[in-house]
């Protein structure tokens, strides 16, 4: 029995693994196949604050550093469907057939979703935040690439995976483990999570890039609630 169990855990945990790997795997192409066009992209990051010549950099491999930062997470981007398979098929083979097919449905969803938020992301608030942080006081502000960069990947891409709720929410409830009527009587408690949330995510404090925030996250509670209802 317990040799069964065994082997059981052994067999599960050799599956884990082959789907990390595949995962990763994924990963490490789409970074070196996102080399090629990492010049373009950081150029395309960079538009909200006028472009390259408004930057600077300070340190001998900052350069570098920053173009290895934007080609993982390009190649994360451009792998996310496979990641996001490979780690649902590892709970495949427990679900029944109809099961098996919102799961594989949600992958193309997943994506649409994560798009979307870096889409928001880089179209509506930072055009809102960055000439906000840069005249701040009126003083004159020429930020380090590197500083930059990481402020713009670090908002795009968690108010993309912010984007995810009403996906993961309909999964919960196709599974009975959460339902519309919860989410619907606990409406209060979602706006306070929502604007503390928005307070973390948002670049910045003052209230328009919270609201610029929060407005989205709490339409998205809504087609939550509704999306749960349909589950």
């Amino acid at each position: 029995m317990s040799t069964e169990k065994t082997m059981s855990f052994l067999d599960h945990f050799g599956e884990l693994r082959i789907r990390l790997l595949k995962a990763v795997g994924a990963i490490f192409v789409c970074t070196i196949i996102s080399f090629a066009l990492t010049d373009r992209i950081i150029q395309f990051l960079t538009v909200p604050i006028g472009g390259m010549e408004q930057l600077q950099s300070i340190e001998m491999t900052e350069n570098i550093s920053v173009y290895m930062r934007v080609s993982l997470l390009s190649g994360f981007i451009i792998a996310f469907p496979i990641v996001f398979y490979q780690l649902l098929a590892f709970i495949l083979p427990g679900l029944t057939k109809i099961e098996k097919r919102w799961i594989l449905l949600s992958v193309p969803f997943a994506t649409l979703l994560f798009l979307s938020g870096v889409a928001f992301a880089y179209y509506f608030m930072l055009p809102t935040a960055v000439p906000f942080l840069v005249g701040f006081l009126g003083i004159p502000t020429i930020p380090r690439l590197s500083n930059y960069i990481n402020f713009v990947t670090n908002l795009v891409f968690w108010i993309g995976i912010s984007f995810e709720a009403p996906l993961v929410v309909f999964i919960l409830a196709k599974f009975k483990l959460i339902s519309a009527k919860t989410l619907a009587s606990q409406w209060r408690v979602a706006i306070v999570i929502i604007a503390v949330l928005a307070a973390l995510v948002s670049p910045t404090v003052d209230p328009i890039n919270m609201g610029l925030l929060m407005l989205p996250l709490t339409f998205l509670y809504l087609v939550s609630i509704l999306l749960a209802f349909l589950a």
